[in-house]
This record gives C-alpha cells, sequence and structure tokens, in this order.
C-alpha cells in the first residue's frame, strides 16, 4: 500500500472539512455546479466518477464475464442482504432512533418524514461507488459488474413496491428518468467508454494497457477525493445550520452499514466465497443508491422535508463509512481465509 493510500481517512477527512468551507464561502459558485444537472443527477458530479471507474472498467475482459457463475454464493448472500433484509432492518431502526430513542432531541412534527427518509435510503443499492470500493479491497470486477448490473433490474421492478410497504403509502411516486438516467450515466456510458479505450490499448499490446491503468490510478483516487469536497460542499449551509439533527440521523445509518455489511460479509465466510467477492459483496449490500433516495424524497416529500433532508445524510455519510467498511475488510482477509467457522 502506498503512502496516498495508507493516509487515505486523513485525505477523506480533510476534503470533508474542505467542502463544508468551500460551501459556506462561496455558495453562488456551488449553486452553479449543483444546478447542473439531468434529472436530479450533477453532471459534474456524474463526471468525477467516470473518472474514477473508468481506469477499473478497462481491466475487464468482458468475454470473461460469465466466470461469474462460479460466485452464485456471493451473488446470492448480496441479494438477500439487500433486498431481504437492508429495507427491513433500516425500517426498524429507524423507528427505534427516531421514534423512540431520539424523539426528545429531534422536531416532533418530522418524526415521521425522518423515517421516510431513511427508509428511502435503504431501499435501493449504491450503483456507482461500489466499483470503487471494489477495487480498494480488490474484489472480483466481474462479480462486481454482474451484481451491480443485476441489482439494477431488479431495482426496476421492487424499488416500488417495497418503499410502499415499508411507508404505508399506496402509491410511490419513483422518479423514473432519475433511475433510467442514473444507469445510463453511471453503469452504460462508463462502460462504453471503458471498452473503447480497453480495444484501443490493446491494439497496441498488452503492456499498453498496463501502463494506461498504472498512469490512470491516481486520477482514479484523486477523483475520489474530489466528488467528496463537492457532495460536503453541496450541503454546507445545511450542516452549519443543523449539527445536531445531521449527526443524530446519522446514527442508524451507521448502525445499519454494520449490520449489513457484518451480515454479508459472515455469510460469504460461512459458505466458503472467496474474500475477493466477499469484500465487494458485504460493500454492495452495506452501500445505498443515494442520488435514488434524494431525488424520491424530494418528489414524494418535498425540498424542505424531514425525508429529504434524511436522504442527505446518507449522501454526507456513504463515502467516510463504506472506507471504513474497506479497511475492515482488507485488515481481516487473514482471518476470513483461515476457514475456521467453528
Amino acid at each position: 500500500m502506498g503512502t496516498f493510500e495508507r493516509y487515505l481517512s486523513i485525505w477523506v477527512l480533510l476534503c470533508m472539512v474542505a467542502g463544508v468551507l468551500v460551501g459556506h464561502v462561496a455558495p453562488a459558485y456551488i449553486g452553479l455546479v449543483s444546478r447542473f444537472e439531468v434529472a436530479r443527477v450533477n453532471i459534474v458530479v456524474a463526471m468525477l466518477i467516470w473518472a474514477m471507474i473508468v481506469p477499473m472498467l478497462v481491466k475487464i475482459d468482458f468475454g470473461a464475464l460469465g466466470r461469474v457463475a462460479e460466485h452464485w454464493r456471493g451473488v446470492g448472500v448480496t441479494l438477500a442482504v439487500n433486498w431481504l433484509v437492508k429495507p427491513f432492518s433500516m425500517a426498524l431502526l429507524a423507528w427505534l432512533f427516531v421514534r423512540h430513542w431520539f424523539a426528545g432531541w429531534l422536531p416532533a412534527e418530522q418524526l415521521d418524514s425522518y423515517i421516510a427518509g431513511l427508509i428511502l435510503l435503504a431501499a435501493a443499492p449504491c450503483t456507482a461507488m461500489v466499483f470503487v470500493w471494489s477495487q480498494l479491497c480488490k474484489g472480483d470486477a466481474y462479480f462486481t459488474l454482474s451484481q451491480v448490473a443485476l441489482n439494477d433490474a431488479i431495482m426496476v421492478v421492487a424499488f416500488a413496491p417495497i418503499v410502499a410497504l415499508l411507508l404505508g403509502v399506496s402509491a410511490i411516486s419513483v422518479p423514473w428518468e432519475t433511475l433510467l438516467v442514473s444507469v445510463v450515466v453511471y453503469i452504460l456510458i462508463p462502460v462504453a467508454i471503458a471498452q473503447g479505450l480497453r480495444r484501443g490499448l490493446l491494439g497496441r499490446g498488452r503492456n499498453a494497457l498496463a501502463k494506461a491503468a498504472a498512469v490512470a490510478s491516481p486520477y482514479s483516487m484523486g477523483a475520489l477525493l474530489a466528488t467528496l469536497v463537492l457532495l460536503f460542499a453541496f450541503q454546507a449551509d445545511v450542516m452549519i445550520e443543523q449539527p445536531l439533527v445531521i449527526g443524530l440521523l446519522a446514527i442508524p445509518i451507521v448502525v445499519q452499514v454494520t449490520i449489513n455489511a457484518g451480515l454479508a460479509y459472515a455469510l460469504n465466510r460461512r459458505l466458503g466465497v472467496a474474500h475477493c467477492v466477499a469484500g465487494p459483496s458485504s460493500l454492495i449490500a452495506a452501500s445505498n443508491f443515494f442520488e435514488l433516495a434524494v431525488a424520491t424524497a424530494i418528489s414524494v416529500f418535498g425540498l424542505r422535508s424531514g425525508a429529504a433532508l434524511a436522504t442527505v445524510v446518507g449522501v454526507l455519510v456513504e463515502v467516510p463509512l463504506m472506507l471504513v467498511v474497506v479497511r475492515v475488510v482488507n485488515q481481516t482477509k487473514g482471518w476470513y481465509e483461515s476457514r475456521d467457522v467453528s
């Protein structure tokens, strides 16, 4: 591990602070960047995510995707946690923390709205950033790509019914435009770019591909940090004006991520799944599709609602929290591969 990766947590903390400062000092410029979006998908953030994941996707040989069938147990674990555990566990945690334990510190009129936002946040698995997390824990790229594609397909039919069931609402207005644009922007376009680059580089030999990937790697991590600065800059005013609410709503999210990542990791180990699959499986099981959650919260409950704020908290904690999970996955590899599960 290089010096940059070794101190990644410090760089992340500095970027969070820098984002809040930039958003507070130069709100007009940040507001201009935040409005540059299509179907509530920010184009600047999308381009930074391309810079993150294209170097990773360039390494994928689509002719070998059939190998993912070997990892059917990892796929099963991820699907079970994503769709049978995560939304329902968050509903329970939101009810406990928001409705009961933290009710005295939160605005009473927003309690139900906060719970709704947390449920929306957990109802759809992450689409784009998991490629970054998978790379950082040396995950199997073929498994990651296939799992994300499968989750996206399930999301189209399962997101609305699960949210409607948990919120007790008969008809959820899903922002389909946001969902479809996100899939195109975060999956189809970067895959197309990466495969075009791969063909061009392979035409000059495999060494050219390896050298290009090595050169692009630092830019990939730089784009991750720049994305973090932007995300915190977008929400600087919220963090300054409502720090207590932000902190309290973050707690059930942290607990839920810990439970789901740990459950997926433990189940994969019990089933004898390779560590290179268990890592991304745990990260996909724990992370959230916050763009869709924010868009749905705004469309259903309104821009100034507690639900919208709760989903924004998910945006703020997503990257630091996933980096913690990555670190745990990497540091426990020896224990995981010991196979002593008695």
